[in-house]
């Protein structure tokens, strides 16, 4: 009952949430929509840590994302063990870089005065949440090898019977809990996700492509 709970029934409650949270927080709080970029108060320490952060991050979701909507052409492409090494190491190696750069963005808030003035508490949720996460994924990628491989028949499966509606929980409750917690932690970030500044991804860069161009003016002091 409790797995079933965990697998079958969090995940719907999470998307549900981001769902009707999210048009009602669009509807009634426009501004809102948006990552509230603290780049004008601190440059330096943000693109050092931003850029490995977004970038890693990702790469990371698009293997998810392909393996998940392309199963057959990632076996294909795993089938060599030369490319599931590399795929192997390569992920390693990305989530290294993404907790280094998300770690550097903590400490940013935490150490320069405006910046941290400006961090809500819903923020620090979201980036132990984040933190969390993408460790547990580098643990799982460490200690429980091939997961390019076991994924597909694991992780995969179940999702699409979540998107069926027909929850089949027996591809994941026999997983390590590591595995398990990683996975629900996916869906936690989405039940997060309307509460956050993670809006921004369904705002940017879409909006761009319509926004009036926007005026700058500068007003310096005059030297006597």
């Amino acid at each position: 009952m409790f797995d079933y709970l965990l697998f079958a029934v969090f995940p719907y409650v999470a998307v549900v949430l981001a769902v009707l949270v999210g048009i009602y927080r669009y509807v009634t709080d426009r501004f809102s929509y948006s990552s509230f970029s603290s780049q004008f108060l601190e440059n330096r320490m943000l693109f050092w840590g931003s850029v490995p952060w977004h970038y890693g991050i990702l790469i990371i979701l698009l293997a998810h994302l392909l393996a998940f909507l392309f199963p057959k052409s990632w076996t294909a492409l795993i089938s060599v063990p030369v490319r599931l090494y590399v795929l192997e190491v390569a992920g390693l190696a990305l989530a290294v870089v993404t907790i280094a750069g998300l770690a550097l963005l903590i400490l940013r808030r935490l150490l320069n005065p405006r910046v941290f003035v400006v961090t809500s508490g819903m923020d620090w949720v979201l980036l132990a949440a984040l933190l969390v996460q993408v460790v547990l994924g580098f643990l799982v990628a460490l200690l429980y090898r091939w997961g390019s491989d076991w994924y597909l028949y694991t992780a995969v499966p179940w999702l699409v019977s979540l998107l069926k509606l027909k929850p089949q929980i027996q591809y994941v409750t026999a997983l390590p809990w590591l595995v398990k917690l990683h996975m629900l932690g996916a869906f936690l970030l989405i039940g997060l996700f309307p509460f956050t500044r993670l809006v921004h991804l369904v705002s940017f860069p879409i909006s761009y492509l319509w926004r009036p161009l926007q005026v700058v003016i500068w007003n310096r002091r005059s030297r006597i």
